[in-house]
């Protein structure tokens, strides 16, 4: 089982940005010391909790700060850019990093984005379908192009401009060939979304604010993409990130993961239920769909979506999670503020030298007593 890292990242409001940005940067390139295998970052526009407003800029400062990470948007919002922007960006990104990219994708689900962008009355899952149609267009043809998709409001022509001997009306191309990994990031219990996935050779990140009942209907619908497909699926490809604070005692672990008013992890949750209830998605903190909104605390979140403790404690937490979902192919670690820098950088640090290697030997030790 691989171990990755993904960030949105979150924090207190009354914080600088020039300190944030550098923090966030600061637990990427540890990450990347420590062996994580990548580093997912999203980005809004209009969230001052959620600093980062562009993953390509913010990813771009960490290529030659890092050595082996693989550097993904965590996602790349198609619904609020044309595709050719996307697509040139991306293709030129994945050269810089010389092939260290993975593409993260989703429609841009903050509904302040959206007005600030003139799109809150748009049908922004659309415009995220046909958008990532015509980037696989841009990065598959050949300049120069003349893209009119059925049903496609985005056409893209350079045919009349083209002057290909000079190389005008050509775009880049990525890197890796035919294309980088997508990996799309997946919130609604049952997301018919992931079954489009499977069949398209995308790869789900299962969200980490998502009760651990709900990620069964993941694989299930992945499953079954890939299966239309015609093509057997591979749990190598889904991608579950949880939260998760490691301490080298259990006392910590609960003051900083849980009790304390200044947790990163209680702050986390608390802007997370606010902010579900706000777009009406908060069903994914729910044990049951039926269970009334009353019954949601930032206390029962915290004991329900946080795996806490000390290495051992977590190593069972991760197995325990492995037994009820079933196999996957990598633990995504979600980065929070560092209140105290000290805490989350060795949380980090004993997931990635002392959990991880104790989760994958009880794995392999299982599957040869099997």
């Amino acid at each position: 089982m691989r171990l990755g890292y993904f960030t949105m990242p979150l924090h207190p409001i009354e914080r600088d940005p020039l300190e944030t940005l550098q923090e966030d940067r600061e637990a990427i390139i540890l990450a990347d010391r420590l062996g994580f295998y990548d580093a997912f970052v999203g980005e809004h526009l209009t969230d001052q909790a959620e600093n980062v407003t562009n993953s390509f800029i913010f990813l771009a400062t960490l290529i030659a700060e890092t050595k082996t990470i693989k550097l993904g948007t965590g996602t790349s919002n198609l619904s609020q850019t044309h595709p050719t922007l996307v697509a040139a960006h991306a293709g030129m990104f994945d050269h810089l990093a010389k092939g260290r990219f993975i593409f993260g994708i989703s429609p841009g689900a903050l509904a302040s984005d959206a007005e600030a962008l003139g799109i809150l009355d748009q049908d922004r899952n659309k415009i995220f379908a046909e958008a990532i149609d015509v980037i696989l267009e841009i990065w598959s043809r050949d300049a120069p192009y003349n893209i009119d998709l059925p049903n496609n409001r985005f056409k893209v022509s350079t045919a009349k401009t083209a002057v290909m001997e000079i190389g005008r009306g050509g775009m880049y191309k990525p890197y890796q060939k035919p294309r980088p990994e997508i990996v799309g990031t997946v919130v609604a219990p049952f997301s018919k979304g992931v079954i489009a996935m499977g069949q398209r050779d995308f790869h789900p990140m299962s969200a980490n604010f998502l009760l651990s009942h709900w990620l069964p209907s993941h694989w299930a619908n992945y499953a079954e993409g890939k299966m239309l497909a015609g093509v057997a699926p591979q749990t190598a490809d889904w991608r579950v990130a949880r939260t998760v604070f490691v301490a080298d005692d259990d006392k910590t672990a609960r003051r900083y993961g849980r009790d304390d008013a200044n947790s990163p992890y209680r702050y986390y949750y608390a802007q997370m239920l606010t902010k579900m209830k706000l777009s009406k998605r908060h069903v994914i903190f729910k044990r049951s769909a039926e269970e009334d909104d009353s019954l949601l605390t930032v206390d029962r979140m915290l004991d329900d979506l946080v795996l806490c403790g000390t290495v051992n404690q977590v190593v069972d937490q991760v197995l325990a999670l492995r037994e009820e979902i079933g196999d996957f192919g990598e633990l995504v670690y979600a980065g929070m503020d560092f209140v105290d820098r000290k805490l989350g950088e060795r949380s980090m640090e004993l997931m990635a030298t002392q959990v991880m290697p104790k989760v994958n030997e009880a794995i392999r030790t299982s599957g040869a007593a099997a």
